[in-house]
This record gives structure tokens, C-alpha cells and sequence, in this order.
């Protein structure tokens, strides 16, 4: 397993829960019509990982049985319950976080939106994936893949998952408790 692939994984979560919230809007408001997201190209474009590594990315998941496929569509679906499992007891030990310089980046883990106000630290210093185009000063966190924040400003459920993956990989026990809660609400 690679770090991109839970990154992958998390994407394809994020499309079904679109899908979801689609279903629930009332007639006229479809998506405007144009390359598949869940296509290899697709995730190519939304997550800036190549083609190549998007089709091994899956291939690996689908044989360590934390994703399988749709029986009505063949596309490939994260088994949220086991992805959650991993992220919660295993992410942080296979792909450990670590503070880093003061960077300008793009806010994760507790100083993300979907955590911002969760907890209160006594610490003033926020954590950041570096990024350009960051408006906030921040530890660098090496994220997951080095495309994490552009694809994050791209979809703000995928934001969120990585950035409650991070509470996780970076909290003490009650701040990945606290990420986890919300991550297992977030999976369903």
C-alpha cells in the first residue's frame, strides 16, 4: 500500500456521497455533463496523481480488499467500515505525520474548517500541508501525496477527510478520538 492510495480511496468516497446528495435534489439539477470522475482520467484530473499510478492505486486496494467493486456500476468503492479501520488503528504507524518548518500552506488537521473550533490548545501555531497558494503561516505536514492541497481546494469533502486523517495521524489520544468520531459520522 502507498500513501496515494488512501487519497484515491477517499476521492471515490467523496464522488458516492455526491451522488448521494444528488439523488436528493429535485429534477433539473444535474451535474453538468463531461469526462466520468470516477474514470482513471477523471481521478487523474481531480487528484493531480498520473493515470498510471491512479490504475495500480485501485489494483492495490481492490486485492487488499479495502475497496472492492459495484455490483451495479463494476466501478471501484472504498469498504468504508475496513478503510476506517486502517485509518483509525493503522494510518499513523505506516504513514506517521510529522511537524515540520514554519511554511505558508493550506490548514489541515485542527486548524482546518472541519475541525477549526473543535478543541482548544493552548498553542497558537496552526498545522499547514505547504502550498503556494496557502494563505495561512503554519508547521508543515508532509500531507499524504504532494498533490493533497490542490485536490483538497478542489473538493471540500475530500478537504475534510484528509484533514480529519491528519487530526488523527497528528493528535494525541483525545484530539484522534475526537477525528475519528467524526470521521466514522462522515463514512456512514
Amino acid at each position: 500500500m502507498k500513501s496515494q492510495d488512501i487519497v484515491v480511496l477517499l476521492k471515490l468516497m467523496s464522488l458516492e456521497d455526491d451522488e448521494k446528495m444528488r439523488v436528493q435534489l429535485p429534477a433539473g439539477h444535474s451535474p453538468p455533463a463531461g469526462e466520468d470522475a470516477y474514470s482513471v482520467r477523471g481521478l487523474e484530473a481531480a487528484l493531480g496523481i498520473s493515470k498510471t499510478e491512479i490504475s495500480a492505486s485501485i489494483n492495490r486496494s481492490l486485492s487488499s480488499g479495502i475497496a472492492i467493486k459495484d455490483r451495479k456500476t463494476g466501478r471501484p468503492k472504498p469498504n468504508r467500515r475496513q478503510l476506517r479501520e486502517f485509518i483509525v488503528h493503522g494510518l499513523k504507524f505506516v504513514f506517521p505525520a510529522k511537524l515540520g518548518a514554519m511554511q505558508r500552506g493550506l490548514p489541515t488537521a485542527f486548524a482546518a474548517p472541519v475541525l477549526r473550533g473543535s478543541l482548544h490548545s493552548a498553542g497558537s501555531l496552526i498545522s499547514v500541508w505547504p502550498y503556494a497558494r496557502g494563505h495561512e503561516m503554519g508547521q508543515s505536514v508532509e500531507p499524504l501525496f504532494k498533490s493533497v492541497p490542490e485536490a483538497a481546494e478542489k473538493d471540500e469533502r475530500l478537504y475534510a477527510y484528509l484533514a480529519l486523517i491528519d487530526a488523527v495521524r497528528l493528535g494525541n489520544q483525545r484530539e484522534a478520538n475526537l477525528a475519528a468520531n467524526l470521521l466514522q459520522e462522515r463514512f456512514g
